[in-house]
């Protein structure tokens, strides 16, 4: 291997922008009761818009790997850097659950960035190391042995009526991980459920080499585009047997995320880096050039305003956010709406900042 090799593709970054954007516009809406059917995540089964933006974080994930790391005779693999980067990003997942209190006796395991490190480790691992031979029948065999494996194997002394606390994935959370989940008896990003995300990572790996395969930009387009379109439809009829679900991150939900994915990748690296509409996706490369530290920093200041108690007018207390949303906001429109407003506003503001970086050529890098 020559190790990583920086490379970067405005159509990418502008994705992962996208996809950062989303995020924020998400997790901070005005009030969680008054939010948009398309920002709510599923509840079990079923896949919203909120619902793509994970798996698009992992299937960009997957993309980059193949940009970043080059195969050469006779190099060693970069397993350093691979294990340095896998690493940091657990570590500064923990950081998040742990601030501020860091009370590492209930402190929470499982979460975005560690489930992100995982799957980039073992992806990178397996570019590295194995053919792309290799690399396809380990997706194939993730994603078929994961839907039999929850398919025919219950959680021992699972109830009749399978919920987010009676599958395998959360039996198995329990046994590993007890006092340090979200929930008492479950986490969305648990130990099992990891594992087909590496799938969704492996997709992005797949797309990453469509994007590097020496032929006209056009057929890598037609490629991402007709490859995205097949998986949504398999990923639509084989919710009726294997239903889509974030939380168990369902083979189907790997599927047909994964489609979604390759498709919004081939219209942005049609849009921008084929037909050269490059203007439009600035403020979403500014975005995309530092979106760790766009998560990591605005998910400290959300954890800040939501501890943070404010005194209302009539002596009662609020945390800072909620007080925000009801002093800024709710005048402006009604409940649901000014809660969009609130979660945009917190977009635009964090854009300004990664704005600031962009514009002077700041990238930090892990």
């Amino acid at each position: 291997m020559n190790g990583e090799r920086a490379e970067r593709l405005t159509a990418l970054d502008a994705l992962r922008g996208l996809t950062v954007a989303a995020m924020i516009v998400v997790n901070n809406p005005g009030a969680s009761d008054r939010v948009y059917a398309p920002l709510q995540h599923a509840e079990w089964n079923g896949c919203t818009l909120a619902d793509l933006i994970f798996p698009f974080f992992l299937f960009i994930t997957g993309t980059a790997i193949t940009l970043a790391v080059r195969p050469a005779t006779g190099a060693p693999p970069p397993y350093a850097k691979i294990a340095r980067r896998t690493v940091v990003i657990f570590g500064l997942g923990l950081f998040l659950n742990g601030f501020p209190l860091f009370d590492w006796s209930v402190i929470r395991i499982p979460g975005v960035l560690q489930r992100i490190a995982i799957c980039y480790g073992a992806a990178a691992f397996l570019v590295a190391t194995t053919s792309v031979r290799t690399q396809w029948l380990t997706l194939l065999l993730i994603v078929i042995g994961y839907w039999m494996l929850t398919a025919m194997v219950a959680a021992p002394g699972a109830p009749s009526v399978a919920g987010p606390e009676t599958t395998l994935a959360a039996y198995i959370d329990r046994a590993l991980l007890s006092g340090h989940l979200l929930h008492d008896d479950w986490d969305p990003e648990g130990v099992l459920s990891s594992v087909p995300a590496i799938a969704t990572t492996l997709c992005g790996v797949v797309a990453g080499r469509c994007l590097r395969a020496p032929v006209p930009p056009a057929h890598r387009v037609w490629r991402l585009l007709g490859g995205g379109g097949l998986a949504l439809a398999v990923g639509l009829l084989t919710d009726r047997w294997c239903p889509l679900n974030k939380s168990l991150w369902s083979s189907s939900y790997v599927v047909f995320t994964a489609g979604a994915a390759a498709v919004a990748l081939g219209g942005c690296y049609w849009l921008i880096d084929v037909r050269g509409w490059r203007r439009w996706a600035r403020p979403l490369e500014a975005y995309g050039t530092n979106a760790l530290v766009a998560y990591v920093l605005s998910s400290l200041v959300t954890k800040e305003l939501w501890l943070w108690q404010v005194a209302r007018s009539d002596g009662s207390t609020v945390d800072a956010a909620r007080y925000l949303f009801e002093v800024v906001f709710l005048p402006l429109a009604r409940p649901l709406d000014a809660s969009l407003l609130y979660a945009g506003a917190c977009a635009v503001w964090w854009l300004v900042v990664m704005g600031v970086l962009y514009r002077r050529r700041v990238l930090i890098k892990i």
